[in-house]
């Protein structure tokens, strides 16, 4: 009797357990929206539809972006080349959008 008992209960916990993992759905996960990013450093470049800004890091290579100026970015400041300026941006399928540029100042003089 005890064996027979011992056996069925093991039993029972084996197909609890085999049967505790639910089935998942082939449906793909939703799609987030992509994380505004950032990116700070000096126009090289400016038009109607584009800003191009260098970011300079001492000890490291320079980094150089394109973000796309639309309709909807707001500009807070005048950006002119050479201008300091951080801009908030969003991956796109087209490249970087940018969101939002703010100019942060008149560039320093070198010293001489």
């Amino acid at each position: 009797m005890n064996v027979r008992f011992l056996s069925c209960l093991a039993m029972s916990v084996f197909l609890a357990s085999a049967s505790s993992n639910p089935l998942r759905s082939q449906d793909p996960a939703p799609t987030v929206p992509p994380r505004d990013q950032f990116f700070s450093g000096i126009v090289t470049a400016l038009t109607e539809t584009s800003v191009t800004v260098t970011r300079t890091v001492l000890g490291k290579e320079s980094t150089v972006r394109t973000f796309t100026i639309t309709p909807e970015t707001h500009i807070v400041g005048k950006p002119k080349t050479k201008s300091r300026v951080t801009v908030r941006f969003v991956p796109d399928e087209n490249g970087d959008r940018a969101v939002r540029i703010i100019v942060r100042g008149a560039p320093q003089p070198k010293k001489p």
